[in-house]
């Protein structure tokens, strides 16, 4: 990548604005996720319906991801990032401001705009900025300092809880407060950074890389388990109040800063194949517990594992930076997220209204068979995979050039 000539701190590496950026989105996002279905009964009298309209609601913006390709035509990608984060920011610190149903729909939209706009240009940046051999390396860094900049969010938001009588609305202020400054940092330090290939500024959608489409799209049916309900079973079945919640978020991010590195030097060593077929067998596994677990620190545990298999995303994105064209990350990074979210715009306010009334263990159930999916899936990625060896089986299209 270039950097623009202009005068610079020596430290102001595209690595270091990546990690950055990296560590100021979960800060605020932290709050809120560690917060919201507490805010959400307290202040609003939600049940699983309104919960599963609210995720559905917040997903939007993520279906919407693949017009970023669109807003890059006015602006560049790294301004394009910041922008994002600060309105993720702004979008958090006003959400205690509105106790109502309608009110923390509205301002979790917004919110969910940054931050998935954001992540959809992180994603973009790193595979552009960073090299192949260390890629996988770099991306548990970042998500390292994902993990201890949300270990800071849990740990202060628990010693506010339970030694000062502070409420959600200043909680709220704080959260979005801390990233708006951290982008705003970022603004005034880095300077411009280009990546070593012109990115399209128009949609590209190719065959060759359907099982990438496939993993995506099976991701974001995943996560939302995770998201929506485990955090909600929690609260309702076991009575997690939200201090609690946020120590274990905090025991969350604490294991995942320590091993998230670990992982991205195990993907190098033993593939993206083998990382992603552990992955999805381990949360076959994690959902069919969900499903059968009634002790509340059964439960802990469980979420605890649950979340660190979120890690292995490290091997999804190395999976695209070897089979796509240079010139197709910015394009495909968003509409991978917008694929991603298909599924999750629809599963929460389905599965919330229909399979965790019936019951709560169905939701998990359906997960488990996700996850199996998925684990099929990963079967087909090869050893090595690399642009016209993007599966083993079902190859569709040599590899072209890019348009």
């Amino acid at each position: 990548m270039k950097l623009a000539e202009r005068t610079h701190p020596k430290w102001a590496t595209p690595e270091m604005c990546l990690v950055l950026m990296a560590g100021a989105a979960p800060f605020s996002f932290s709050i809120w996720m560690a917060l919201i279905n507490n805010f959400a009964v307290e202040a609003a009298s939600f049940t699983g319906k309104e919960i599963g309209i609210l995720q559905s609601l917040r997903e939007v913006p993520g279906f919407l991801s693949f017009t970023a390709v669109f807003v890059l035509l006015l602006i560049r990608e790294q301004t394009f990032a910041i922008l994002s984060l600060l309105t993720l920011g702004v979008g958090v610190a006003i959400t205690g401001a509105f106790p109502s149903v309608l009110g923390i729909y509205a301002t979790g939209v917004l919110m969910s705009i940054g931050f998935h706009y954001y992540e959809t240009m992180q994603m973009s940046l790193s595979l552009q900025w960073l090299p192949q051999d260390v890629a996988p390396k770099a991306l548990g860094k970042q998500i390292s300092a994902k993990s201890i900049a949300s270990i800071g969010a849990y740990g202060l938001l628990w010693l506010i809880l339970n030694f000062f009588n502070l409420g959600y609305e200043w909680l709220y202020a704080l959260g979005g407060g801390v990233t708006v400054i951290v982008a705003l940092y970022v603004w005034a330090v880095f300077p411009r950074i280009d990546g070593a290939e012109a990115q399209h500024k128009h949609m590209v959608f190719r065959k060759r890389y359907w099982l990438y489409y496939a993993l995506t799209f099976m991701g974001g049916a995943r996560r939302q388990i995770f998201i929506v309900f485990a955090g909600f079973l929690l609260v309702t079945k076991f009575g997690f109040s939200a201090a609690e919640v946020s120590g274990l978020y905090l025991i969350n991010h604490l294991v995942t800063s320590f091993l998230a590195p670990k992982l991205g030097h195990l993907v190098i060593r033993f593939g993206e194949r083998r990382a992603l077929i552990f992955e999805y067998v381990g949360l076959i596994l994690v959902f069919s517990a969900y499903a059968m677990v009634e002790s509340s620190h059964a439960a802990g545990v469980v979420y605890v594992i649950d979340h660190l298999f979120f890690s292995f995303a490290i091997a999804q994105k190395s999976y695209l930076q070897k089979i796509a064209h240079p010139k197709d990350i910015a394009s495909t990074s968003s509409v991978s997220f917008s694929i991603n979210h298909m599924a999750a715009v629809v599963i929460p306010a389905v599965f919330g209204t229909y399979l965790w009334v019936a019951s709560p263990a169905y939701v998990f159930i359906a997960g488990a068979l996700m996850a199996g999916v998925s684990l099929l899936l990963s079967l087909n990625v090869p050893r090595h995979p690399a642009p016209g060896e993007e599966v083993l089986w079902g190859r569709i299209a040599a590899p072209q050039a890019a348009e």
